[in-house]
């Protein structure tokens, strides 16, 4: 009977293309937008992944990484007296504008490292050498500030540009991941980017730290926060406190969502009313072998079989094109793109849920068949 169900579905070229393109479009937006959404969350909380520390200590009501509220210079000492705490550094993070040589003015996010142990620096360089920005005047810019600020033939190792009237020359480039504002980052020292930014009474933004071996990163935190008074969070926990807080504060969360409900939607629709007008075109055929002694459940099972095999079709020909669009826009950084499994998984799911609902309308109508009907 699985041969026959088969051979009908195949047979009729027409309403099984039309099912397998509506199945594939489906799974190709709903995959295509939720691996930008996705691409989008993580370079929302790239500025904690580019420096990829295990703890975050900062003021207890700030919001997300980039919503900088500076602390006293004192909390870096007072970390370090926290039991469990193998190492505490402080960090500077905060917005300032680069003029260059020929006059232009770009937005840069400035970026203080402890010097003596130049910790939370990018894992990969492009050009140059990191411990170079020990030397005096020296920065490391990210490679999307080369990009940004007129590229390789206006910015690059040697460079010489102002940072608020003060000189800083490009030592190094560094590879990092695009951040959600796409605004270039420039590594330096944390005294020397003290220097360069306007004087405050507070000018500490973060605490880096990591706890001993054999303290857990929550327990350590619980500590921190109860000794210093101070927000203090896991890498992971901080990174999702972005992410929630771009969600609830922008419009990327519904604008992703209503196009993934309406592949949803689409596919549903496009499936169902397809694989029921199927159904009845096949009447007479599933009418003749209810007659010869097939039972409603053999029918059944050969509706769900014809379901799920256009559905996996469509499910694997919508998630190839996916990744080759993910693959080909993404491939220069241009495009937020991170497909994961738990997406496919979710797919898989959704789409299998999309099978068996026009499976079970055409099974509905097979149930009141009457055999006679191959007799009419």
């Amino acid at each position: 009977m699985n041969y026959v169900a088969l051979r009908m579905l195949f047979g009729d070229r027409a309403k099984y293309l039309m099912l397998l393109c509506g199945l594939t479009f489906a799974v190709m937006l709903i995959v295509q937008q939720g691996s930008i959404f996705w691409g989008l969350m993580m370079w929302s909380q790239s500025s904690i992944s580019n420096i990829n520390v295990p703890i975050w200590v900062t003021d207890p009501g700030i919001g997300q990484v980039d919503e900088v509220k500076p602390i006293a210079d004192t909390a870096v000492d007072r970390v370090r007296s926290v039991p469990g705490v193998e190492w505490a550094v402080p960090l500077y993070k905060g917005v300032l504008r680069a003029r260059l040589s020929n006059g232009d003015y770009h937005q840069i996010t400035l970026t203080g490292l402890d010097a003596p142990t130049l910790i939370g620096r990018p894992a990969e360089l492009l050009e140059g050498r990191f411990e170079d920005i020990l030397e005096p005047d020296a920065v490391v810019l990210d490679q999307w500030a080369v990009e940004r600020m007129g590229g390789p033939s206006v910015i690059g190792i040697g460079t010489l540009f102002e940072l608020n009237d003060k000189l800083a020359r490009v030592v190094a480039i560094a590879k990092t991941q695009k951040s959600f504002t796409n605004i270039p980052v420039v590594y330096t020292t944390y005294d020397r980017a003290i220097r360069y930014v306007p004087r405050e009474r507070r000018t500490l933004s973060y605490v880096l730290a990591k706890a001993k071996e054999g303290d857990s990163v929550a327990e350590v935190t619980a500590r921190i926060h109860e000794h210093t008074g101070l927000g203090a969070f896991s890498a992971e926990d901080f990174g999702w406190k972005t992410i929630s807080w771009v969600l609830k504060n922008t419009g990327i969360g519904i604008n992703f969502g209503t196009t993934i409900a309406l592949g949803f939607v689409v596919g549903m629709a496009i499936a169902g009313q397809t694989f029921y007008l199927f159904t009845v075109e096949n009447l007479k055929q599933f009418g003749a072998l209810k007659a010869m002694g097939a039972s409603t459940f053999t029918l059944a099972r050969m509706i769900l079989l014809q379901a799920f095999t256009v559905g996996l079709t469509g499910y694997g020909v919508g998630i190839g094109l996916a990744t080759a669009f993910g693959f080909l826009s993404a491939s220069g950084g241009g495009l937020p793109f991170v497909e994961t499994w738990q997406l496919l998984v979710l797919v898989l799911v959704a789409l299998l849920g999309i099978c068996t609902l026009s499976a079970v309308i055409s099974i509905t109508k097979l149930a009141r068949l009457e055999p006679a009907i191959v007799f009419r």
